[in-house]
C-alpha cells in the first residue's frame, strides 16, 4: 500500500458509491417486486401511496438496519481480532452472544418480560448479553487480567455453558414452535426491522466507529504486540479494558436487534485488510462499508430465496460469503500480524 497511498481512499469511495446504488436496488426485491425507478421515486416523495408505504415504512428501515448491523459486526470483528491477536476471532468469542441466547430463549419459552411487548425479545437478549459480558470480565480479571489467552478461554468456556443453559430451556419447554423460534433467532433475522428499532443500534455503531477510529493508532500498536505497544506509550491494560467494554455493548445491541448473524464479524475484517492494508484508520471504514454492503445483499437473498418464507441470515452468509472470501484470499498475498 505504501506505493499507492491513494488506493485506500479510492476503495472506500467505491464501496460508498456501491452501497448508495445497492440500497434502492435491494428495496426493489420482496414479496412484491418493484421497479427500481419506482423505488427511487418513492424515496424522493413521489409515486403512489401504496409504493411509498412499502418502500418508506417497510423496506427502507429494514435495509438500513441491515447496513447498520453489517457495519457494526465488521468493525467489532476488527476490534476483537486486534484485542486477542487472533485471525480466527469473531465478535461472538467473548460469550456475549451465548448470554443473549439465554435471555432470548427465556423470553420465548417462558414469556418473561412480556410487559415490554414487541420489545421483550430484544430486551431479554440485551440483558443476557450484558450479563454474559460482565461474567466473562469478572472471571478473566479474577484470574490475572484481560489477556488475550484468558479472554479466549473464558469467553469460549462460559459461552459453551450459557449455550447449554439456552438448550436446556428449549428442551424443558417441550414446545416445538418455541424451539423453531429460538433456532431462527439464533441464526439471525432482520424481520423486525422498523424505524423505532433502528435509532439505537445506529447510534451505538456510529459512536463505536468514532471511538475505534480515534484510537486507531493504539490499535495498530496493539496488533503488533503488547510489548511494542507498551514501549510506544500505550497503556495496554486500559486499552484492553476499554475495547472489551465497547465490544460487549456493541455486540449486545446488535445481537438484540438481529440475532446472531455469523460470518460477518469473522471474515469481513480480513476482506477489508485485503482491500486497504492493515492500518486501522483505513481498515475500519473499509470494514464498515463492506460489512454493510454484504449484509444488505445477504438480506435480499434471505427474503427471496424461498418465498414467501425467509431464510435465516447465517445460512446465507456462510453459503455466499465463504466462496467469495476464498477467491479473494487466493488472488492476493495476505498476512495477519506475523503470519502470512
Amino acid at each position: 500500500m505504501s506505493g499507492q497511498p491513494w488506493r485506500p481512499v479510492v476503495v472506500c469511495a467505491f464501496l460508498l458509491v456501491l452501497l448508495a446504488v445497492a440500497l434502492p436496488v435491494a428495496m426493489a426485491f420482496g414479496a412484491e417486486a418493484l421497479p427500481v425507478g419506482r423505488v427511487v421515486d418513492a424515496l424522493r416523495g413521489g409515486g403512489d401511496l401504496a409504493t411509498r408505504t412499502i418502500v418508506l415504512d417497510l423496506r427502507l428501515p429494514r435495509s438500513l438496519l441491515a447496513i447498520v448491523v453489517g457495519a457494526g459486526l465488521a468493525i467489532a470483528g476488527v476490534a476483537v481480532q486486534t484485542l486477542v491477536r487472533n485471525p480466527l476471532a469473531d465478535p461472538y468469542l467473548l460469550g456475549v452472544t451465548s448470554g443473549a441466547s439465554v435471555g432470548a430463549t427465556a423470553v420465548i419459552t417462558t414469556g418473561a418480560l412480556a410487559a415490554f411487548g414487541v420489545w421483550s425479545l430484544s430486551v431479554g437478549a440485551f440483558i443476557g448479553a450484558l450479563a454474559a459480558g460482565v461474567l466473562v470480565a469478572v472471571v478473566t480479571l479474577s484470574q490475572g487480567g484481560l489477556t488475550p489467552l484468558r479472554l479466549i478461554l473464558s469467553g469460549t468456556v462460559l459461552g459453551s455453558a450459557l449455550s447449554a443453559i439456552a438448550s436446556y430451556l428449549v428442551f424443558r419447554s417441550g414446545d416445538p414452535a418455541a424451539a423453531q423460534s429460538v433456532l431462527f433467532w439464533l441464526l439471525g433475522s432482520l424481520a423486525g426491522g422498523e424505524w423505532d428499532r433502528l435509532w439505537l443500534p445506529a447510534a451505538v455503531v456510529a459512536a463505536s466507529f468514532v471511538l475505534l477510529w480515534a484510537a486507531s493508532g493504539w490499535l495498530d500498536a496493539m496488533a503488533v504486540g503488547p510489548d511494542t505497544a507498551a514501549a510506544l506509550g500505550v497503556s495496554v491494560p486500559a486499552v484492553r479494558a476499554g475495547l472489551f467494554t465497547l465490544l460487549a455493548l456493541l455486540v449486545g445491541v446488535l445481537v438484540a436487534v438481529a440475532g446472531a448473524v455469523a460470518f460477518v464479524g469473522l471474515v469481513l475484517p480480513h476482506v477489508a485488510r485485503l482491500l486497504v492494508g492493515a492500518r486501522h484508520r483505513l481498515v475500519l471504514p473499509a470494514a464498515a462499508l463492506s460489512g454493510g454492503l454484504f449484509l444488505l445483499a445477504v438480506d435480499v437473498v434471505a427474503r427471496i430465496a424461498v418465498r414467501p418464507t425467509e431464510v435465516p441470515l447465517s445460512v446465507v452468509t456462510g453459503i455466499v460469503g465463504a466462496p467469495v472470501f476464498l477467491v479473494l484470499m487466493g488472488r492476493r498475498r495476505y498476512s495477519f500480524g506475523a503470519a502470512s
